[in-house]
Parts: C-alpha cells; structure tokens; sequence
C-alpha cells in the first residue's frame, strides 16, 4: 500500500513525475520555495499533451488539487445575493464557484491554453481541473474531426472543480471594428451554453466575460449582449436557471452593476 502523502510531499512527487515524462526537463532543478513549486506545476500542466499519466499521478493530483480548493475557499451560490430574480453579478475566481455549471472562454482547438501560468480563464479553469480536462476534451475534438465553431458550445466533467460541469464555448475574435456578425456570434455563445445546460438538467450556470480578454471584444457591448441574451432566453424558457455573472476586474464589475440596475 502506497503511504498517505502530506501536501509538500505531493507537489514533489507530481513535479518530478512531470519533469520525467519530458527528456528535456530531466535536470530541471525543483525550487525549494512553495510557490515557485506551484508555479512550476501549473506550467509543466500547461504544456502537457493530451495523454494518459499513471493511476498515481492522477490520485496524488487529484489529492493535491483538492487541498489546494480548500485552501482557496469555496463560494456557493447560497452565499450570494441576486440582482434580479434569476441573475447574479458575483466577482471573484470561477474556479472556486461551487455551481452546476461554469463557463469556460475556449479557443477553437479546444484543448486548453498551453502557454506557462497565462492568465486567461482557460489556463486557469485546465489548471484546477486537472490534466482529466485536457484528455475529455482531446477526446471530444478527435470524434468531432474539426476545431470548435464559434458561438457554439461542448460540456465536460469538471473534475477538481467545485461545480459539476463546465460548457466550453469559442467566442468571435475581434479584429478591427465589431460587425454584426461578432454581436451575434458571441450571443449564439450564451445561447448554447445556456441550450446545453437545460438539455443535461442544469439550474445554475457562471459565466465568465466571454471575448473580452485575448479576443478583444469591447467590454461594455460584450456585457450588454450577454446581459440581453440572457434575459431574453430566461423569458422564453421556463428551465429556471439561474445564472451568475461572474467577473474578475473592478472595471468588468461595474460594467455589469451599471447594466444591471
């Protein structure tokens, strides 16, 4: 029987089994400070491929992830107060949010962001799941044979998340000025996910501020899209989902507080 590992023994034992699987990464020297040891194993998931890592791993990752929630806290949805009935404006971490449903801002490959400790909520919501995500949705994108069209939206488990799935949808990319095209790509985004929450049963769903990070999609006219769509889909369906708004930056927060009133 493997013996019960503390918390700083999982974080070495996950760093040097991730070192190992890379040739190149073998002679890396695993920092003494905590946080740079969380650091590093968030980037080494990052860039990790699609496939499958020993039974180990994954129970000592999962274990070491689960600490690391309780140690971030976790927010329910009985914890917050509506704006409106059947809306919430919530500012924090999704990946903290214990709700039948988060939203992740994919991109089009559909895999996660692969770039080292980046600050989209892509990398973010892989790095808490854990590498489980990744391989769901290598599997989706393998029987689907082409990336993720945009506007549309996939579900997976959510694995070392506090909510029970997450719905993965790929907003427009902004270029130059927002056509109408973009208005309606981004809200067909909140269309699908909120289609695909009421097909799997799902009563609460978070999202995030689609489009308006690495795909440059205005601030204020992304929130008042998702802001109208959402309400115009509540009107017509009689599902009861309640959704949160969820927002990181001040500024997002006050969009959302003004649109709200």
């Amino acid at each position: 029987m493997t013996q019960k590992r503390t918390q700083e023994q999982r974080i070495d034992f996950l760093l040097r089994y991730l070192l190992n699987e890379r040739g190149e990464y073998q002679n890396t020297r695993v920092p003494a400070n905590l946080s740079d040891k969380r650091r590093l194993l968030r980037s080494l998931m990052n860039v990790r491929l699609p496939a499958p890592p020993s039974g180990e791993f994954l129970r000592e990752q999962d274990r070491y992830l689960q600490t690391r929630l309780s140690e971030r806290g976790v927010t329910k949805i009985a914890d917050l107060t509506p704006v409106q009935a059947g809306l919430y404006l919530w500012q924090g971490d999704i990946t903290t949010l214990a709700v039948d449903a988060i939203v992740n801002a994919a991109n089009s490959q559909m895999l996660g962001c692969f770039v080292p400790c980046h600050g989209c909520i892509d990398n973010a919501i892989h790095t808490y799941a854990g590498v489980q995500l990744r391989l769901e949705c290598a599997r989706i994108m393998a029987g689907q044979k082409e990336e993720e069209p945009t506007g549309k939206a996939k579900i997976t488990n959510a694995y070392n998340l506090p909510c029970r799935y997450v719905l993965h949808t790929v907003g427009p990319i902004i270029y130059g000025a927002v056509t109408r095209t973009d208005r309606e790509l981004l809200a067909g985004c909140y269309r699908s996910c909120l289609e695909l929450a009421s097909a799997y049963g799902l009563k609460s769903v978070a999202f995030c501020c689609i489009s308006t990070g690495e795909f440059h999609f205005p601030n204020e006219l992304a929130a008042q899209i998702a802001i109208q769509t959402v309400r115009e889909w509540q009107q017509k369906n009689t599902n009861n989902i309640e959704v949160i708004f969820n927002v990181f930056k001040d500024s997002d927060y006050e969009i959302y507080k003004r649109l709200l009133r």
